[in-house]
């Protein structure tokens, strides 16, 4: 099992700044587009109807509160949803 985030990007930030090299190091969490989740299985993500660009971030659930904590203080995040994915 896996911790899916589907991430809104908040306008005018950086989608590469949502998580520090530090935290995808230490949780080896991965970074996708929509695109990019697709190509890898990860299906059911919608664009941002407002037009913002969205990031999905898969993470084992033993990270998920760290991930979460770390997107909640982010000036990057628009806004979050968490998902359990079945792998």
């Amino acid at each position: 099992m896996l911790v899916l985030f589907e991430v809104v990007v908040a306008r005018g930030q950086d989608p590469d700044s949502l998580l520090s090299a530090e935290v995808l190091q230490e949780t080896q969490a991965q970074v996708m587009t929509l695109e990019e989740a697709g190509a890898v299985g990860f299906s059911g993500a919608r664009p941002d109807p407002q037009g913002l660009e969205k990031r999905l971030i898969a993470v084992a659930p033993k990270d998920a509160r760290f991930v979460r904590s770390r997107l909640e203080g982010s000036a990057a995040v628009a806004s979050y949803q968490a998902h359990e994915v079945e792998t």
